[in-house]
């Protein structure tokens, strides 16, 4: 399998209806004969479909009007109670894991043929040879080009049992070769862990994308290597991650908390409660921690953020988070489709619930950031609405609130430099990207002479690159588009996409922190320890 590379834009958090999973299997008190007997309001939807099989006028796919009638159910109950359909079911089931099995390379279909972006780092198309550019013509005798091939049959084409090989045919642009190469399949992990890297000589940092079973692994092993560096504290950045597993996120916050501190409660319908508790597994518990959140920060990443506030561990910095406090079990539906229901709601240390009212419909519940938005609370900490009947206390005496996200202890607003609107809109819809890899194409061995940190450093976008993507723009969109108030802007959105395209998401997100308003105040906290 192969990643298909797109950028989400960074102001709408969407994403948040993974919300907070629970693994493991279900552990109903009632039996499954109980479960599943037969009833009248079961029998009524059974005898409507075979109505509908058998009688109706016109032939009807059956399997498309259970589909929606789940859905429409699971629209009743609450904006997280979601249904995974059965085609769906793979590629959700390998973003929550962290791993596929695949040829490990990032692809553009450029002009109707499969084109590299580049290779997974020691993956098994780096290891065979194939570069970044490289066009996939053949996999196995079969073509990989043509306008009305999907991105689903190129990466089923491509995908296959571990240790099985694909024979690829390559063209290679720069040497007008075509290259054959057989590429043995392997495990590709799929990164939740962006980057990791020393901000100061004393002071690491981590970005996490989500909460899969792999991630808890990848902040550890992130973690170890900043302490050998000498990491005195650690920033840990949750902007713009929608959540993911329960356990995870304990097990993350684990780290930082002294024994038997409490993490979080849960609470199901029949009111039993089930307390977390922090072990004496922790490698950072008498170490510095910043928790970065924004507006889109959910579920497991307010679990995290709200079990160090409320034990008055670290320091909370940003925005409002999304407020999720619900937690969801995946239940298959027997069918290869899957239904992931709300089971219980989580309640910080301090008893909080952060979950925000969802009674006026799961549109007005999802349009929310337009109200904050609006009210201007994204630009004034003052504008956050609280109310006094869910005011909490943390041991050391800092007041807390719960009903809807957690408020950051030091508040910052949206900074007009990172999250230009026009610009996060061109980086969505792939404008910057397709923009940069055609650029990249006129001549890769320019960059030869940057490694990842010369890059990052060193790199300075020209004027001139800036004025090619405008004409680009206006060729491609019929506007007319000027960057002439914010050029500064743009040379940051087109250098950190050269990055990603050049070195990963790692280089990606390190330009972008060279100026964010976040991390300059977490540097300045940092200072005053």
């Amino acid at each position: 399998m192969i990643f298909r590379k797109t950028y989400l834009p960074i102001i709408i958090g969407a994403a948040v209806a993974v919300g907070v999973l629970i693994g493991g299997k279900l552990n109903f008190s009632d039996t499954s004969d109980r479960l599943f007997t037969s009833n009248s309001k079961k029998e009524k939807l059974n005898r409507l479909i075979d109505y509908i099989d058998y009688e109706y006028v016109d032939d009807v796919n059956t399997d498309s009007i259970v589909d929606v009638t789940v859905n429409g159910i699971l629209q009743n109950l609450d904006p997280h109670s979601v249904y995974i359909p059965k085609e769906d079911m793979e590629r959700v089931s390998e973003n929550m894991k962290g791993d596929f099995v695949g040829i490990g390379v990032h692809f553009y279909t450029y002009k109707d043929t499969v084109t590299v972006i580049r290779t997974v780092d020691d993956g098994p198309s780096d290891k065979a040879g194939i570069l970044g550019g490289d066009r996939i013509i053949l996999a196995d005798g079969d073509s990989l080009f043509g306008k009305y091939l999907e991105d689903m049959d190129i990466i089923h084409r491509l995908k296959g049992p571990v240790n099985s090989k694909v024979s690829l045919k390559i063209f290679r642009k720069d040497t007008n070769q075509f290259l054959d190469f057989d590429v043995e399949r392997d495990v590709i992990p799929i990164k939740s862990v962006d980057a990791s890297y020393m901000l100061t000589n004393t002071l690491g940092y981590i970005k996490i994308n989500r909460f899969a079973e792999s991630t808890f692994k990848e902040f550890k092993k992130a973690l170890l290597d900043l302490k050998s560096k000498g990491a005195k504290g650690i920033t840990i950045d949750l902007r713009d991650n929608p959540g993911g597993f329960l356990g995870v996120a304990e097990q993350i916050v684990d780290e930082f908390l002294e024994d038997e501190k409490l993490i979080l409660f849960t609470k199901n319908k029949s009111g039993n409660i089930d307390n977390t508790y922090a072990t004496k597994n922790g490698d950072f518990e008498n170490g510095e921690v910043y928790v970065l959140i924004n507006e889109n920060s959910a579920s497991a990443s307010e679990i995290v953020a709200g079990a160090l506030q409320d034990n008055d561990k670290g320091t909370i910095v940003g925005r409002r988070s999304y407020g999720k406090g619900l937690v969801q079990r995946e239940m298959d539906l027997g069918d290869g489709s899957a239904v992931r229901l709300t089971v219980s709601r989580y309640y910080t240390p301090t008893g909080r619930s952060i979950q925000r009212s969802y009674s006026a419909g799961n549109k007005d519940y999802y349009d929310e950031y337009y109200e904050r938005l609006e009210s201007g609370e994204l630009l004034d900490s003052a504008k956050i609405i609280v109310a006094d009947s869910l005011k909490f206390t943390t041991p050391k005496g800092k007041v807390v609130y719960g009903g809807g996200g957690i408020i950051p202890d030091v508040f910052v607003p949206i900074d007009s430099n990172m999250e230009n609107e026009t610009l996060l809109f061109l980086e969505q819809r792939g404008f910057i990207s397709y923009f940069i890899f055609e650029e990249l194409e006129k001549d890769r061995h320019l960059f030869d002479v940057y490694n990842k940190r010369d890059f990052i450093d060193n790199y300075i976008v020209s004027d001139d690159l800036v004025l090619g993507f405008q004409d680009y723009l206006n060729v491609r969109t019929a506007a007319n588009i000027t960057f002439v108030s914010y050029p500064d802007e743009v040379k940051l959105f087109l250098k950190a996409i050269i990055a990603d395209q050049l070195f990963g998401k790692g280089a990606y997100t390190e330009v972008f922190n060279k100026d964010d308003a976040m991390l300059r105040e977490v540097l300045k906290i940092s200072e005053q320890h």
